[in-house]
């Protein structure tokens, strides 16, 4: 017979709202040059504590390395049994990455924000059971870079559940950018996963509904790259639009099946060296004087763009290609593996992983996690080339593009971490 005990851990969430006063710059699309004038929804830091490991996941577009070793060193846990993930809204900051120098207040306001949210979901802790199953795919998500391109269509869910059966929180993921919103947006916003986690809240009063970003570096909503470089508003690319999608999520999340799962609990981490290589062809010189010279007779949203590119060129781009640094968790909640990936992955990356870990409980494979340093391709990727592959390190402040078999090596660190753990 299972014993109590062996089915329970002590588990909390919680909630802090992180919502900067209106003036910051959101980040995520290069045609938006001004900044917020307000709030559609709030940005929050939401987390969730099992045993004595933890998550926070914040409505920006991404965190920095420093920023996310800051939040972990003050939050009360070992420094490997935590991770601090961002949910990758384009209608929020990106403190200390692409957009600019981070503004100091909200970025105080946001590690903050982090460290509270933390603190008080393990004041939070009582007695709780846990299940997790996988929903159906919820058709909001299509690969941008190839028609008919892969996609991770998994919904993780994991249900937190005190002994009296009141749901303490709910966690799912899913491989999509929030992008429904695009450049015309000056309201601070979650976008979709803001309707998802209201409509799962909604069905479970007193609850902690968590959204976690899955591998989405080539999937977004279907809306056209064309929409992303302009300001106009198209009638897909609207709040009700965001609810929509989001409303499909939720009902994807209400409808999976959950098993029961154990009470044991285990967390390893390892620092990985994120190589680079530089991609541009020609004197970074000349490269400088051709992207200004465009600029000038470029509309607004690309002169703003050839202007941030040809600043690169003469800057960061002389910068020495030191690896970047990257770290990869991974944790095992009473059977259920939880895997978490700095920067936008690929979809294909998280089918591999999936293909490649044992059969057992749908696992959760998050990108986003304890910093975003920009795209990391898979390496049959590259040939195509494209913004991710060949220009997107030049937004994230980085002197080069990761080199071929970046997101391989992270993938072997995923596995290895947690092979032990199963």
């Amino acid at each position: 017979m299972t014993s109590a005990a062996s089915t329970t851990v002590m588990a909390g969430a919680a909630v802090v709202d992180i919502t900067p006063p209106p003036g910051q710059m959101m980040c995520g699309y290069a045609a938006r040059t001004e900044p917020a004038t307000g709030t559609h929804d709030p940005l929050t830091a939401r987390a969730l504590v099992v045993g004595d490991t933890a998550l926070v996941v914040a409505d920006v577009l991404g965190f920095h390395e420093d920023s996310c070793t800051r939040i972990r060193a003050r939050s009360g846990f070992a420094d490997d049994r935590v991770v601090v993930i961002a949910t990758h809204t384009h209608g929020a900051p990106m403190p200390g990455r692409g957009g600019g120098p981070a503004d100091p207040a909200f970025l105080t306001q946001l590690e903050d924000g982090c460290v509270a949210a933390l603190q008080q979901a393990a004041a939070n802790r009582h007695p709780a059971r846990l299940s997790a199953g996988n929903g159906d795919d919820p058709r909001i998500a299509f690969n941008r870079r190839s028609d008919g391109g892969p996609i991770d269509p998994t919904v993780p869910v994991l249900k937190l559940e005190a002994l009296d059966g009141t749901v303490l929180a709910l966690a799912f993921a899913h491989g999509c950018h929030p992008v429904v919103l695009g450049a015309g947006n000056r309201e601070y916003t979650a976008d979709f996963p803001h309707y998802a986690r209201a409509a799962v809240e909604a069905a479970h009063p007193g609850a902690v509904a968590l959204f976690l970003p899955g591998c989405s570096g080539d999937v977004s909503t279907g809306h056209s790259p064309e929409s992303s470089i302009s300001t106009e508003v198209p009638p897909d690319r609207t709040f009700a639009e965001a609810e929509r999608i989001g409303l499909r999520l939720a009902r994807s999340v209400h409808q999976a099946s959950l098993t029961p799962l154990g009470a044991a609990v285990t967390a390893r981490s390892q620092d990985v060296a994120l190589p680079l290589a530089r991609n541009e062809v020609g004197d970074l010189d000349a490269l400088a004087a051709e992207w200004t010279r465009l600029a000038a007779t470029a509309v607004p949203a690309w002169a703003t763009l050839y202007r941030h590119w040809a600043n690169w060129a003469v800057t960061t781009a002389r910068e020495p290609l030191t690896p970047c640094p990257g770290r990869v968790t991974a944790f095992n909640w009473g059977g259920l593996d939880l895997i978490f990936l700095p920067g936008e992955i690929f979809a294909s990356t998280a089918l591999a992983l999936r293909t490649a870990l044992p059969p057992g409980h749908t696992p959760f494979i998050v990108s986003f996690a304890d910093g975003n340093p920009g795209y990391i391709p898979p390496a049959e990727a590259y040939p195509q080339g494209g913004y991710e592959v060949l220009e997107a390190h030049r937004y994230y402040n980085l002197p080069a593009a990761f080199a071929p078999g970046t997101a391989e090596q992270l993938q072997a660190a995923a596995l290895s971490l947690c092979s032990p753990a199963r």
